[in-house]
């Protein structure tokens, strides 16, 4: 397995990373917004309940 930040070998103390510097790396784009779940923004979500067969 490669790290998905640098794609050097993982090493399995920071698996799936080959370093705590890449894991800090990937934990920053996630709270800096750089990544993202697709999905219908959430004020539109709000205004259209879920149909009943996604409840």
């Amino acid at each position: 397995m490669k790290c998905p930040i640098c794609r050097q070998p993982a090493d399995p103390e920071f698996k799936p990373f080959c370093s705590k510097r890449c894991a800090d790396v990937d934990l920053g784009k996630w709270v800096s917004g750089s990544y993202a779940i697709p999905g219908e923004p959430a004020d539109v979500a709000e205004d259209n309940p879920p149909a009943e067969e996604d409840q």
